[in-house]
């Protein structure tokens, strides 16, 4: 079970205070790190690699006196915020823990773990299979009829979204495994709607990628809906656990 000692009201919101201001300190050095790390390996040419065949020789041009400074902002940040990672989930789990049962607290850090991991994976997809695609497509359209010049900040906007995009679509297994934790979905329910999560991956795979609508978005459509077999069976593993912990309850609250 959770502590037995209650802290006052003012004193959680005291702690909260706290957790908050050492995140956002652990947000402050992680961007200040990052502005260093952006700087000394050139991640912003790095990051250009999947247009530059695309450029023809040529390079992404900015509009603005501030847009170059603007993007190595925007990238030191996402940086930043992914160093400081680690020590704000420590802070959301020092906080957190005191209520939680035991056996709550022993799912807590897999979960976490579990959805950093994911995270990376949808990232990763999105940046050496969808984006690389993406790009070969759109480049290829008007590439006859126009000459290309790509903003630095339209391209960076572009690939940020799509990268962030595709590692929250698949956070998909840990919000169900929440839902269901939660008893708002069942695997049963989850089951009877297979047919329709084909579709709705095709649709999101679409989305993501405006590109061709057959190999690009169908190639993406197969890990999505494996997303959410996945879902549906760690759905099964929740409801399994609850089953036995309310059968244990029962065989308690009978008298010998």
């Amino acid at each position: 079970m959770g502590s037995t000692a209650e802290m006052p009201f003012l004193d959680h919101l005291e702690e909260l205070r706290w957790r908050i201001i050492w995140s956002l300190a652990a947000v402050v050095v992680g961007v200040g790190a990052a502005f260093v790390v952006v700087l000394k390996f050139n991640l912003l040419t790095w990051m250009q690699g999947p247009i530059l065949p695309y450029l023809h020789g040529k390079r992404l041009v900015y509009t603005h006196p501030g847009d170059g400074f603007s993007i190595l902002m925007q990238t030191a940040i996402i940086v930043g915020v992914v160093l400081a990672l680690p020590v704000i989930l420590y802070q959301v789990w020092a906080f957190l823990s005191p209520a939680l049962h035991r056996h709550e607290k022993k799912i807590v850090v897999p979960v976490i773990i579990g959805a950093v991991f994911l995270f990376i994976c949808g990232a990763a997809l999105a940046w050496y299979f969808v984006l690389p695609m993406t790009l070969k497509f759109l480049s290829g359209l008007g590439d006859e009829s126009f000459d290309q010049m790509i903003t630095v900040s339209e391209y960076f906007g572009f690939v940020t979204s799509m990268v962030l995009a595709m590692g929250a679509v698949f956070e998909l297994p840990i919000a169900i495994l929440l839902l269901s934790a939660l008893g708002l979905v069942t695997p049963q329910f989850l089951s009877k709607f297979r047919r329709h999560a084909v579709i709705a991956s095709y649709l999101v795979a679409a989305i993501i990628t405006p590109g061709d609508l057959f190999v690009t978005s169908v190639a993406l459509m197969i890990p999505l809906y494996l997303l959410y077999e996945l879902s549906i069976g760690l759905s099964w593993l929740v409801f399994r656990k609850r089953q036995k912990r309310d059968l244990a309850a029962l065989e308690d609250e009978v008298p010998a």
